[in-house]
């Protein structure tokens, strides 16, 4: 399911279509969104420098980790960062994301980061205007990046969360619409920690999004049961979760999918439910005082039932039913509602129609049935 949503990631967006774009969301229960964030960051960043992606590079806005981290990050997982000016460029808005470092320091040299790292990150002073972070993104993406005819970008943001400390809700989602919709944006993914914010925030960048992960916990909260549960059963148990994802598709359809996963010291693993788990989602299935489903013998009787309106087919006299007269009785009477007889000079057989009133008061015609006669 992880590998999905990086496949969405890579093929991009469409001709005239919006970019497909990601939120990846934690709490307190489960804080481990940056896992899955770098899974998909390194993933993509694999597919970019293998060329199979859409994108021909990643612009990484840096709100959270500074641009060494991802610097080493990329170097762990095995992917080139030698050559990565090539492919990636880092907004950093982590050393000094308000410019009061530099206004003090008149000009010195804000960070002390190696030559290798410096040639890939670009520093930003001023987080709170959109504008202008706008306008650096598609900067770096066009500029940065060499390639054939239209060359199109992704662009990650590590946390929304840190983005709203220093504007507002509409603000940032002006900033993500533009980049949703500009034609060289291939597609964007970030992360916001859900239960610091409101319930409205948390909608809109959902409502702006095309895929929405979410990471659960499977275990109660330390602070919640740390008096019942045995230290150890936390320690052993509170890196694992589940892993939902809900994706919206091009045709309007929405596919609500479901993962498990663990952090370990090399990263956050994905696999599918265990069988146990699936027979516990059954056993949870509330029991109903009936049956639904039909047994053999059950189901050999209402083969056998003859329905209203029905022809038998049994090659005697054709007989329909009239609503009031069971067939054992119409056969008593040796009187058949309607029957073929040979003869005929046109070839065809007479037919007779016999009423039956239900009582002398009734007016005239009152049930009579227009659809008798029909086979039905």
């Amino acid at each position: 399911m992880a590998e999905s949503i990086c496949r969405a990631l890579r093929d991009g967006a469409l001709q005239g279509e919006l970019a497909p774009t990601l939120t990846i969301k934690d709490n307190i229960n489960s804080p481990f969104g940056f896992h899955a964030f770098s899974h998909v960051l390194t993933q993509l960043s694999s597919n970019i420098l293998a060329g199979k992606s859409q994108s021909r590079g990643l612009v990484l806005l840096s709100f959270s980790r500074s641009p060494a981290y991802y610097v080493q990050l990329l170097k762990k997982r095995g992917l080139n960062v030698g050559s990565s000016a090539k492919w990636i460029q880092i907004l950093d808005c982590y050393t000094d994301p308000l410019g009061w470092k530099q206004r003090f320091m008149e000009g010195e040299n804000v960070s002390n980061v190696d030559q290798e790292v410096s040639n890939l990150s670009h520093l930003c002073t001023n987080v709170g205007d959109m504008d202008k972070l706008f306008s650096s993104i598609i900067t770096l993406g066009k500029a940065g990046f060499v390639g054939e005819g239209t060359v199109r970008f992704c662009v990650a943001v590590d946390s929304v969360t840190n983005m709203l400390r220093h504007s507002s809700i509409s603000a940032l989602a002006g900033l993500l619409s533009s980049l949703r919709s500009n034609d060289s944006v291939s597609s964007t993914f970030w992360l916001v920690h859900e239960d610091l914010h409101e319930e409205k925030v948390i909608a809109a960048l959902e409502y702006m999004s095309s895929i929405v992960a979410t990471l659960e916990a499977l275990t109660p909260p330390p602070y919640e049961s740390r008096s019942n549960v045995d230290n150890s059963y936390l320690e052993r148990r509170s890196t694992k979760g589940r892993f939902h994802v809900r994706i919206k598709r091009r045709n309007g359809r929405v596919r609500v999918i479901s993962e498990d996963f663990n952090v370990e010291l090399a990263g956050i693993k994905f696999t599918s439910i265990s069988s146990e788990d699936a027979v516990i989602n059954q056993v949870l299935i509330p029991k109903v005082q009936f049956n639904l489903q039909l047994s053999e013998k059950e189901l050999n009787d209402r083969a056998r039932v003859v329905l209203p309106f029905e022809h038998q087919g049994t090659g005697k006299p054709i007989q329909i039913y009239d609503g009031r007269r069971s067939l054992s009785e119409s056969k008593d009477d040796n009187i058949p509602l309607m029957s073929n007889e040979k003869g005929n000079d046109d070839g065809w057989g007479k037919g007779e129609i016999v009423y039956f009133r239900d009582s002398d008061d009734e007016m005239p015609d009152s049930d009579e049935d227009p659809d008798d006669d029909l086979d039905i």
